[in-house]
Parts: structure tokens; C-alpha cells; sequence
């Protein structure tokens, strides 16, 4: 099977180049200095999860300045450039009942929190014509591999990623990773139980069919893990009044190795296991109101599971996708979402609100039980500065009240409500 991606990603690759249809990105370079950008993100981050039914509760403060660096590329046929990525946090208050992926421990004990920690690493680059190849440590947005960015710090991927864009309107990718850093992980490439990243090959490609229509395919086999494949489809279609409707297909089909990773999903022993999960959504915007209906479903003899096997803690691009993922086995979901952009009201441009409900039923658990559920309330209040010297900063409140019946509640989560409070800050270096 990795020989006919291979093949499929060389014939992709030479035709993207071959088929050149705009200008050259590395024509218009302007230089290794002329190019370069820099910047700092301060994050102050509060996650508190406090959890029912006699199970221990779990709560984060840390504070972090996350660093970004990244040349320009030389001139000539060929250009080439260095970046880096890093970061320096220290945690606030005693975390001595930490989780949440927020602050390393020692010996990934619980009472044991860091009091301060640094990672991050080094890239090379080239670039040719509009297609470049980076190696070194990189925050990664696919979706089959993507890092975690919704902790203090970012989930760090090391390896080779190429990115072309010979044809107009077309982005094609591919690469190999052997090293992965969750966010809360000092040493790089080993998770809580000594487990790292011996290989993940990535593929895929995105393509802009006009203004409306968008559609995506990426695949990645991680060895000895899993093999992973995602497709979507997206249309906007415009209405009177500045008015849209927004029509969305997303879906994953993955292979788990038997002796894969499921931390959370259930399934048979020692067998490879198969799961199918998609999700079709309907968005209906119109000034500062937005309404969203999504319905989800599993199927397969397991359910959807990532981040456990170094395949990315944030690779589920689904819409049912809040605390819970409303991932389990069999699993079929529904939600209703609603946001109000207070900047269109003319009342406080840069404050957003997101409310949603999402319930989930006939949920398969390995009591043996096949009608389980699982409801979510989740609420997001966000403002980001408009203007003047602290432009871009924002600050966001986040609260989940998830409840599950007990079968599915030893298999997922205990019922958890949940706040989080995470400040923002970023500075241009240059």
C-alpha cells in the first residue's frame, strides 16, 4: 500500500512542477534577511476540570512565551533559510493536582509538576520555483497530523514536509516525521508511557474549485500504528443580503495496528481494528448571527481514536469537536451551534460568543452495552483587541458541562465541568 502512495505522490509532485500555471514564489524572494520574520506569544493559561461521582478534580495555571523565527530564503534558482520554534513556561501556584496536557511532571506523576520548563528545535529550508522542503521541528496543521495547540505550549513534530503550489489554486503535500513532542513533554519523542514516534509518512492535497468550492484529501501511515485517510468537501453559497449557507462533508477512515495505542476507544483484543467516522454540516450566516446543525457517526469495531499512537492531539477535523469528540465506537451524534459577532451589532468590534449543544447516543462500551450517551453544553466567549499597541492580544473564556451514563463514563470521562482562561499576547520581534 506505501509504494502506491509513494507512486501517487511522485506523479503529483512531477506534474505540479511540469504543469507550472503562475509566478514563481522563489523568483519574488527578496532575501535571507529582507524576509525574515520574528515573534513572541505571551500565554498566561488556566484550565480547571472539576469532575463528579467522587473522581479527583484537575487544574493548570502556567505562563509561557512561545518563540517564532523564520528567515527568508537567498536569492537565486534555489533559496534556502533557517527557522526555529521554541518555548520557556513556569507554572503558577503549587498545579499539585495538574493535568489537562498543561505542565510536565516528573516521572508523569501528578504531585510532581515542573516548576519550568524550555523546549523547541531547529528547521532547514528550500525552496524551488513555488514548492518548498523543510526539515526540523514544526508545528504541523493536517489533518491526519496535526499538533496540539490548545495548551500552554505547542505539540512539536520533527521531520521533512514538502509543500507545493505549481498549479494555481492546487497544494499538495507530503512528508516523513520520526520524532513527536506533546505539549506537555519535556524530553522529545516519548509519551506518558515511554512510547515514541518511529515514523509517520504523510501525503495529501487541497484544491480551490472557484470562490465556493473546496475539497481536500490527506492520508498517513504511522508505522506499526495505524493508517489514516481524510476527505472533505466544502461549499459556500451565497444569498442575498450578504447572507450564506455553508454545506460541509468531512469523514476518517482508519486501519489500528493490533498493538496500536487505544487509550480511550474499545474494541476486540489483539485484532486490527477498523473505524469509519463522517460528519456532514449545514451553516447558515447572515450579519452578526451564525446557526449550525452537524450530525456525526461512527462505525467500525472500534472508535475513533487520536493522539495516542503520535499520530497528533488535535487530528480531528470534525465538527462535533468541544471537551468531548463525540468519538466512540458506533457512536452517532447531533449538535445545534449558534455565534453572535458583537462587532457586526456595532456594540464591541473583536468580542465573539459560540454556544453549542452536542448529544451523542447508541454508543457501544466494553460492558457490552450498545445504546450508551453522551451530551455536551459548551460556551465561548472571546475578544481580541482591535487596535493600538496591544492589537491582535485577546483573551477567551470557555466553560463545557459534559455528563455521560456510567458505562460510557469509565470508558471515556468521568462527567466533568470544565473553564478554561487563556490570555494572548503576541509581539513582533521583526
Amino acid at each position: 500500500m506505501l509504494n502506491a502512495q509513494k507512486l501517487t505522490l511522485a506523479v503529483l509532485i512531477s506534474a505540479a512542477i511540469i504543469s507550472s500555471a503562475q509566478a514563481s514564489e522563489q523568483s519574488e524572494a527578496k532575501g535571507f534577511v529582507e524576509d525574515a520574520n520574528g515573534s513572541i506569544l505571551f500565554r498566561t493559561g488556566y484550565i480547571q476540570r472539576n469532575k463528579k461521582n467522587n473522581v479527583e478534580d484537575d487544574s493548570s495555571f502556567a505562563q509561557s512565551a512561545i518563540v517564532t523565527l523564520d528567515s527568508g530564503f537567498t536569492k537565486g534558482i534555489v533559496g534556502f533559510g533557517v527557522g526555529a520554534v521554541g518555548d520557556f513556561s513556569f507554572k503558577i501556584g503549587a498545579n499539585n493536582n495538574n493535568g489537562n496536557q498543561m505542565i510536565p511532571r516528573y516521572n508523569g506523576v501528578r504531585e510532581n509538576p515542573y516548576d519550568q520548563w524550555t523546549r523547541g528545535g531547529g528547521s532547514v529550508k528550500a525552496r524551488f520555483s513555488n514548492t518548498t522542503v523543510r526539515y526540523g521541528t514544526q508545528v504541523l496543521d493536517l489533518p491526519v497530523l496535526a499538533s496540539n495547540t490548545a495548551r500552554m505550549v505547542p505539540e512539536y513534530f520533527t521531520g521533512t514536509l514538502l509543500t507545493s503550489h505549481e498549479i494555481k489554486d492546487l497544494e499538495v503535500v507530503a512528508g516523513k516525521f520520526t520524532k513527536d513532542q506533546y505539549s506537555d513533554q519535556i524530553n522529545t519523542d516519548a509519551d506518558a508511557s515511554g512510547k515514541g514516534l518511529d515514523r509517520a509518512i504523510v501525503w495529501g492535497a487541497k484544491y480551490k474549485f472557484d470562490d465556493q468550492l473546496n475539497g481536500s484529501y490527506y492520508g498517513v501511515d504511522v508505522k506499526d500504528k495505524l493508517d489514516r485517510h481524510y476527505v472533505n468537501v466544502n461549499y459556500k453559497q451565497p444569498l442575498a443580503n450578504d447572507s450564506s449557507l455553508t454545506y460541509d462533508f468531512s469523514g476518517y477512515h482508519t486501519k489500528f495496528d493490533k498493538n496500536a495505542s487505544l487509550s480511550y476507544a474499545t474494541g476486540p483484543a489483539g485484532e486490527d481494528k477498523t473505524n469509519n467516522i463522517w460528519a456532514v454540516s449545514g451553516t447558515y450566516a447572515t450579519g452578526p448571527h451564525s446557526v449550525m446543525l452537524a450530525y456525526q457517526q461512527n462505525s467500525g469495531n472500534i472508535g475513533y481514536n487520536y493522539g495516542s499512537n503520535q499520530d497528533g492531539g488535535q487530528s480531528v477535523y470534525l465538527p462535533n469537536s468541544y471537551l468531548s469528540d463525540f468519538i466512540g465506537n458506533d457512536e452517532k451524534s447531533a449538535q445545534l451551534q449558534y455565534s453572535l459577532d458583537f462587532g457586526k451589532l456595532g456594540v464591541l468590534p473583536g468580542l465573539n460568543w459560540t454556544t453549542a449543544y452536542v448529544y451523542g447516543w447508541d454508543i457501544k462500551t466494553s460492558n457490552g452495552s450498545d445504546d450508551s450517551n453522551e451530551s455536551e453544553f459548551f460556551n465561548q466567549v472571546k475578544y481580541t483587541v482591535q487596535s493600538g499597541f496591544a492589537k491582535g492580544s485577546s483573551l477567551r473564556l470557555r466553560n463545557s458541562i459534559y455528563r455521560a451514563d456510567s458505562a460510557y463514563n469509565t470508558d471515556y470521562m468521568p462527567d466533568t465541568n470544565e473553564w478554561r482562561i487563556f490570555l494572548d499576547i503576541p509581539v513582533k520581534l521583526f
